[in-house]
């Protein structure tokens, strides 16, 4: 039977050649410039390329680039709310040119498509991080300014080979073979859920209600590109998916993972979230409360609205071609002993809640979960992921001026904590790292951002499978310290600790002669002298060496640790 399939736009997208085709085309492109595409590029491509962007025949010229941010629409009226953009550096993008043709590859070099330059053009950031997220402060307007590159590019692709993916293949579908699952199974009416998160009893009460609402079979559709940073792993998210399908009845819902690249950009990214899934063949998309925001602002502040999402939807309905399945947040009412949308909750009931920090914290902490908030297989699914914090691994991350103390404390609490043992413990020492992992770089500052990044990484290694690092660089900058923690505060524990010994004090330790020869302008880029030192804002301990012993200040942070439970 012919298959008809669902799209945005009218026609779904398939933009992979024939295999004679990509043949000849790979062989070509061994003389074409090649960008290797970052995590997000390669999410969008994906989608791209099987359709699930339909009607995008590729990234997005600057004319459809600016219609987007101005209008929600591409420069053809074609509704679409985010702009898919392929950015370059300036170092690259001053090698190619408008009608070239470039190879786009994977991060093991493997050509994904070619890209064939119709636009190049240097973005103005500022407008696009107003027009799409609409605040400074937005967690992707850090990605943009910080991680984008400064060139667009834009132009038509051409797919040759699929992006690899090794685990849960069996979930990975594209917008036709999921169609042509609906249509073997006799499914008319699919209703969608997205997700980033786990899912508990809430959610499954809340997706099963949209389904029975609307008499629809029901999909489960997490993202399993990028999300939020800090999130949970996509590996231990999608365990919890599988035992969470059983809950529902028989052949009414299946799971299906997308590789897609979310922005957080609240009610613009519910319509995109939505144009996606009527291209993988859903004929309602259910939007809750504060669909795809990214939270809170430094203020407490939601971004966006709490059903500000909704209100775009409906201001799109006739033409998006896929119905809304409004929900607000569903609640346990203690004396129904049932979840409720929290609008018919009447006065009076006693509402049983569990936020997402109290969640974490119950999990970190080893303490009861109950019942009624969550399926005790994902819960232990969970626990796995989330070990108690005197099981996890911890990065204890030392900072402060050269000759304040940090080695010296350092060297102690390594010996501490081996004296306790139960961990693997590593010393990530300022000079011995310089000396083994860095000795090829100097001392600008893009190259102590860099040894202070290797530091990061080797840290989180070991945190992530359960050892401790102990570092003790000086890491003058505030950013890369931030960048630091980011990296291995979703792994395990992470713990700054400010050395805070006075510069005069410092330099009246100098053992080498280091802070005479930086004050004689024979030691350039010296930290405190001819370099700032930026200091730190919130650490989770300060520590003065004037009149305090390194045995005193390793026992200090024992205390530390044992205050908040890293160990027992």
């Amino acid at each position: 039977m012919q298959i008809e399939y669902r799209a945005h736009g009218g026609e779904l997208k398939d933009l992979y050649l024939n295999l004679e085709e990509a043949k000849i085309a790979k062989e070509s492109a061994k003389n074409l410039n090649s960008w290797d595409l970052t995590h997000r590029q390669i999410c969008d491509i994906e989608l791209l390329l099987n359709g699930g962007f339909s009607p995008l025949e590729g990234f997005m010229s600057q004319a459809d680039y600016d219609s987007v941010l101005d209008n929600m629409r591409l420069a053809d009226g074609t509704l679409w709310p985010m702009p898919i953009t392929l950015d370059v550096s300036n170092e690259f993008a001053e090698t190619v040119k408008t009608g070239d043709s470039i190879a786009l590859r994977d991060e093991e070099g493997v050509i994904i498509a070619i890209l064939d330059i119709e636009s190049q053009w240097t973005p103005d950031k500022a407008r696009e991080a107003e027009k799409i997220f609409g605040d400074d402060a937005h967690p992707a307007v850090s990605y943009l300014f910080k991680q984008a590159g400064d060139v667009y590019l834009g132009g038509k692709l051409r797919g040759l080979s699929e992006p690899s993916h090794y685990d849960f293949k069996a979930l990975r579908d594209s917008p036709a073979e999921l169609q042509e699952k609906f249509c073997k199974w006799g499914w008319k009416k699919i209703v969608a859920f997205q997700t980033r998160n786990p899912m508990h009893r809430a959610h499954q009460e809340l997706t099963f209600r949209a389904a029975k609402q609307v008499e629809a079979n029901l999909l489960i559709q997490p993202v399993v590109g990028m999300t939020k940073p800090g999130d949970i792993d996509h590996f231990s998210r999608v365990r919890c998916y599988e035992h969470l399908v059983k809950q529902y009845p028989e052949q009414t819902t299946m799971l299906s993972l997308l590789p897609l690249a979310m922005r957080m950009g609240g009610p613009r990214e519910a319509v995109w979230h939505a144009i996606i899934r009527k291209n993988y063949g859903c004929t309602h998309f259910i939007v809750g409360r504060d669909h795809a925001g990214p939270g809170k602002n430094s203020q407490g502040e939601d971004f966006y609205g709490a059903y500000d999402a909704q209100d775009l939807m409906n201001r799109f309905a006739d033409e998006l071609g896929i119905e809304m399945v409004p929900f607000q947040m569903m609640v346990y009412v203690e004396e129904k002993a049932e979840y409720q949308p929290i609008d018919s909750v009447e006065e009076g009931q006693n509402v049983l809640n569990i936020s997402g920090t109290e969640f974490r914290r119950r999990l970190a902490e080893g303490l009861d979960i109950p019942e009624w908030f969550s399926y005790s297989e994902v819960v232990n699914e969970l626990r796995r992921r989330y070990p108690a914090r005197h099981k996890q691994g911890l990065t204890i991350f030392f900072t402060g001026l050269s000759g304040s103390g940090k080695s010296t404390i350092a060297n102690a609490l390594l010996n501490k904590l081996m004296e306790t043992g139960g961990r693997s413990i590593t010393l990530l020492d300022g000079d011995v790292v310089r000396k083994n992992l860095s000795s090829e770089l100097g001392f600008s500052k893009e190259h102590r951002n860099l040894n202070i990044q290797r530091i990061g990484y080797v840290a989180s290694e070991i945190t992530k499978n359960g050892g401790i690092a102990i570092c003790a660089p000086i890491a003058p900058y505030r950013e890369t310290r931030r960048q630091v923690r980011e990296m291995i505060a979703h792994l395990g524990g992470f713990i700054e600790i400010h050395v805070a010994t006075s510069l005069e004090v410092c330099e009246s330790r100098d053992r080498k002669g280091l802070y005479a020869k930086a004050r004689e302008g024979i030691i350039k880029e010296f930290t405190g002298i001819s370099d700032p030192y930026e200091v730190p804002e919130n650490p989770e301990l300060v520590i003065d060496t004037v009149g305090c012993t390194p045995d005193e200040a390793a026992q200090r942070i024992i205390l530390k640790l044992e205050n908040l439970g890293y160990i027992k």
